[in-house]
Protein backbone atom coordinates (compact mmCIF):
# COMPACT_ATOMS: atom_id res chain seq x y z
CA UNK A 1 0.00 0.00 0.00
CA UNK A 2 1.21 3.35 -0.74
CA UNK A 3 0.63 6.57 1.61
CA UNK A 4 0.40 9.92 0.39
CA UNK A 5 2.25 12.68 1.89
CA UNK A 6 0.31 15.80 -0.37
CA UNK A 7 1.63 19.36 -0.58
CA UNK A 8 -0.11 21.40 -2.46
CA UNK A 9 1.76 24.48 -3.17
CA UNK A 10 -0.20 25.73 -6.25
CA UNK A 11 -3.69 26.96 -5.98
CA UNK A 12 -4.56 26.20 -9.47
CA UNK A 13 -5.04 22.30 -8.97
CA UNK A 14 -7.95 22.87 -7.45
CA UNK A 15 -9.52 22.76 -10.75
CA UNK A 16 -9.30 18.99 -10.22
CA UNK A 17 -12.39 18.04 -8.42
CA UNK A 18 -11.35 15.01 -5.85
CA UNK A 19 -8.08 15.99 -6.31
CA UNK A 20 -6.09 14.28 -3.01
CA UNK A 21 -8.35 11.31 -4.47
CA UNK A 22 -7.41 11.26 -8.21
CA UNK A 23 -3.74 11.18 -6.82
CA UNK A 24 -3.94 8.33 -4.75
CA UNK A 25 -6.04 6.15 -7.16
CA UNK A 26 -2.79 6.95 -9.42
CA UNK A 27 -0.52 5.48 -7.08
CA UNK A 28 -2.65 2.67 -6.72
CA UNK A 29 -2.74 1.65 -10.02
CA UNK A 30 0.86 2.06 -10.17
CA UNK A 31 1.31 -0.14 -7.75
CA UNK A 32 -0.70 -2.90 -8.99
CA UNK A 33 1.93 -2.96 -11.74
CA UNK A 34 5.18 -2.88 -9.98
CA UNK A 35 4.03 -3.64 -6.14
CA UNK A 36 5.56 -1.48 -3.59
CA UNK A 37 4.51 -0.33 -0.02
CA UNK A 38 5.86 2.98 1.62
CA UNK A 39 5.34 6.89 1.62
CA UNK A 40 5.26 8.93 -1.29
CA UNK A 41 5.59 12.50 -0.92
CA UNK A 42 4.20 14.14 -3.74
CA UNK A 43 4.53 18.45 -4.46
CA UNK A 44 1.92 19.84 -6.66
CA UNK A 45 4.00 23.00 -7.24
CA UNK A 46 3.91 25.70 -9.96
CA UNK A 47 6.39 25.99 -13.03
CA UNK A 48 9.19 28.44 -11.11
CA UNK A 49 9.11 25.66 -8.05
CA UNK A 50 9.84 22.90 -10.63
CA UNK A 51 12.55 25.13 -13.06
CA UNK A 52 14.32 26.01 -9.44
CA UNK A 53 14.32 21.78 -8.28
CA UNK A 54 15.50 20.42 -12.05
CA UNK A 55 18.33 23.37 -11.96
CA UNK A 56 19.57 22.55 -8.85
CA UNK A 57 18.85 18.57 -9.23
CA UNK A 58 19.70 18.03 -13.16
CA UNK A 59 21.65 20.99 -14.35
CA UNK A 60 18.18 22.09 -16.91
CA UNK A 61 17.44 25.62 -16.32
CA UNK A 62 13.40 25.13 -17.44
CA UNK A 63 10.36 24.13 -15.94
CA UNK A 64 9.27 20.22 -16.66
CA UNK A 65 6.07 18.44 -15.99
CA UNK A 66 7.60 16.05 -13.28
CA UNK A 67 10.33 14.98 -10.99
CA UNK A 68 11.25 12.34 -9.04
CA UNK A 69 13.32 11.96 -6.15
CA UNK A 70 14.15 8.23 -4.98
CA UNK A 71 14.56 7.80 -1.37
CA UNK A 72 17.71 6.01 0.01
CA UNK A 73 16.85 2.42 1.15
CA UNK A 74 17.83 3.59 4.92
CA UNK A 75 15.11 5.99 4.70
CA UNK A 76 11.97 3.02 4.16
CA UNK A 77 9.12 3.51 4.71
CA UNK A 78 9.59 6.47 2.32
CA UNK A 79 10.16 5.72 -1.33
CA UNK A 80 10.53 9.40 -2.11
CA UNK A 81 9.23 12.59 -3.89
CA UNK A 82 7.55 13.22 -6.64
CA UNK A 83 7.22 16.98 -7.85
CA UNK A 84 4.82 18.70 -10.75
CA UNK A 85 4.25 21.77 -12.08
CA UNK A 86 0.79 22.88 -13.05
CA UNK A 87 1.58 24.89 -16.08
CA UNK A 88 3.64 22.31 -17.87
CA UNK A 89 1.23 19.86 -17.01
CA UNK A 90 -1.62 22.05 -18.31
CA UNK A 91 -0.20 23.16 -21.00
CA UNK A 92 0.43 19.12 -21.72
CA UNK A 93 -2.81 18.10 -21.51
CA UNK A 94 -4.22 20.62 -23.32
CA UNK A 95 -1.95 19.77 -26.33
CA UNK A 96 -2.80 16.06 -26.22
CA UNK A 97 -6.46 16.33 -25.62
CA UNK A 98 -6.85 15.33 -22.58
CA UNK A 99 -8.01 15.98 -19.16
CA UNK A 100 -5.59 17.83 -16.28
CA UNK A 101 -6.85 14.61 -14.06
CA UNK A 102 -5.92 12.44 -16.41
CA UNK A 103 -3.01 13.77 -17.45
CA UNK A 104 -1.58 14.11 -13.70
CA UNK A 105 -2.59 10.52 -13.31
CA UNK A 106 -0.35 9.47 -16.10
CA UNK A 107 2.54 11.81 -14.77
CA UNK A 108 2.27 10.20 -11.12
CA UNK A 109 2.52 6.75 -12.71
CA UNK A 110 5.67 7.88 -14.11
CA UNK A 111 7.24 9.37 -11.42
CA UNK A 112 6.56 6.43 -8.90
CA UNK A 113 8.00 4.17 -11.49
CA UNK A 114 10.60 6.08 -11.34
CA UNK A 115 11.18 6.03 -7.41
CA UNK A 116 11.31 2.32 -8.14
CA UNK A 117 14.17 2.52 -10.16
CA UNK A 118 12.38 2.26 -13.43
CA UNK A 119 13.95 5.20 -16.34
CA UNK A 120 13.56 5.40 -19.87
CA UNK A 121 17.01 6.65 -20.85
CA UNK A 122 17.21 3.48 -23.06
CA UNK A 123 14.92 2.19 -25.83
CA UNK A 124 14.57 -1.40 -23.93
CA UNK A 125 14.34 0.21 -20.50
CA UNK A 126 12.05 2.98 -21.92
CA UNK A 127 9.85 0.13 -23.54
CA UNK A 128 9.42 -1.27 -20.32
CA UNK A 129 8.64 1.53 -18.33
CA UNK A 130 5.62 2.99 -20.75
CA UNK A 131 4.31 -0.82 -21.01
CA UNK A 132 3.73 -0.82 -17.04
CA UNK A 133 2.78 3.03 -17.81
CA UNK A 134 0.08 1.84 -20.28
CA UNK A 135 -0.91 -1.12 -18.42
CA UNK A 136 -1.68 1.16 -15.58
CA UNK A 137 -3.50 3.75 -16.70
CA UNK A 138 -5.81 1.06 -19.04
CA UNK A 139 -6.86 -0.08 -15.52
CA UNK A 140 -8.42 3.38 -14.72
CA UNK A 141 -10.05 3.46 -18.18
CA UNK A 142 -7.32 5.87 -19.11
CA UNK A 143 -6.19 5.81 -23.05
CA UNK A 144 -2.60 4.60 -23.65
CA UNK A 145 -1.09 8.06 -23.75
CA UNK A 146 1.62 7.02 -26.38
CA UNK A 147 -0.43 6.50 -28.99
CA UNK A 148 -0.19 9.29 -31.85
CA UNK A 149 -4.01 11.38 -32.21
Amino acid sequence: MIELDLIIEEDRWSAIPDLEAVCQTAFKAGATVEPAKGVVSLLLADNDALQALNLQFRAKDKPTDVLSFPADPMDRPLLGDIAVAFGVAEADAGAQGKSLADHLTHLLIHGYLHLLGHDHEITHDAETMEGLEIKALASLGIDNPYLMN
